[in-house]
């Protein structure tokens, strides 16, 4: 039995498949670590699997990246989250996760509302977080796959992602 409310989500005008990825900087968190670092900057050294997800600590955040960590899309990519949590919170999930993938903080969800996506949080005025997001990117920024979600919650299709992440690399 499921303890919370689907929701749709209204239609959002997200970048899509062709157009190019807005840039970026903020800061990159590793686990031990974090500095500013642009989205440009990772797309030079190849493809890109940009991940926007709610705040960690929310149970959708914990199932997305434990999903792409068994999977091991970074095998054949770079993989990057982006969400409103702070680089300390993101230190945090990292360890908890066993994670080896770098997450973007982005506490003003400017980045999420540039890519079209922004979620208002019910009930508090002013926040917001990206609603769930996967982008595949080349090395020139231009996305080659895109699913952005149409519901809370509401998790990619990662089978139909690992497809796009082999046509990409």
């Amino acid at each position: 039995m499921v303890d919370f409310e689907v929701v749709s989500l209204p239609e959002t005008d997200h970048v899509g498949v062709g157009e190019v990825a807005p840039d970026f900087t903020r800061p990159l968190v590793t686990d031990e670590y974090w500095e500013d670092v642009s989205l440009a900057d990772l797309t030079e050294e190849g493809p890109v699997c940009l991940v926007f997800y709610p705040m960690d600590g929310a149970f959708p955040a914990t199932y997305i990246w434990n999903e792409i960590r068994d999977r091991a899309w970074g095998d054949s990519l770079t993989v990057v989250g982006v969400s409103i949590s702070t680089p300390y919170e993101h230190k945090t999930f990292i360890h908890e996760r066993g994670m080896d993938y770098r997450l973007f903080s982005d506490p003003a969800n400017g980045v999420g509302g540039e890519y079209g996506i922004p979620n208002p949080l019910d009930g508090m005025t002013g926040v917001e977080e990206p609603r769930p997001a996967v982008f595949l990117l080349d090395g020139d920024r231009t996305v080659t796959y895109a699913w952005v979600a149409s519901e809370w919650p509401d998790f990619p299709d990662y089978d139909a992602v690992e497809d796009a992440i082999e046509a990409l690399v």
